[in-house]
């Protein structure tokens, strides 16, 4: 039964991760932020401790499928994956969008997701200016 169970969140992932990525691909980040959440706002910092179970799960197979998919899923296309999943168990979460720059001094854009006081994806942002924040609160 675990293994279903499996099997069922890493297709609904990889069909999620496809998707969210051709939006990138295919639609001005203009258009696709007005529907990432109230911005400029964050979700509360506290959660049930059941909704920081689903978010270590939904984290754990994530970063697993996303090392598989044949098309490029970093931090936005992962960090929306787990808003939508997220928002489908009504869990208040806030997508941040940040900027930084990498070793050789280029600057980079960073996206990562957090619920309560957990971060579900793209790690705390640590070394990444915050420059927009969404929340999604139930």
């Amino acid at each position: 039964m675990k293994s279903l169970k499996t099997a069922r969140i890493n297709i609904i992932l990889y069909i999620l991760m496809g998707f969210y990525r051709l939006q990138i691909l295919l639609i001005s980040s203009d258009k696709l932020r007005k529907h990432w959440g109230k911005e400029g706002e964050e979700s509360p910092k506290t959660e049930p401790i059941d909704h920081y179970y689903y978010a270590r799960y939904i984290c754990k197979h994530i970063d697993k499928i996303s090392k598989k998919t044949p098309w490029e899923s970093k931090c936005l296309v992962q960090a929306l994956t787990a808003r939508f999943l997220l928002n489908r168990k009504h869990i208040n979460n806030t997508l941040y969008l940040g900027v930084g720059r990498d070793e050789s001094g280029k600057m980079v854009a960073h996206a990562w997701i957090r619920t309560g006081e957990a971060f579900v994806t793209g790690g705390n942002g640590e070394g990444y200016g915050k420059v927009a924040s969404f929340a999604n609160i139930f």
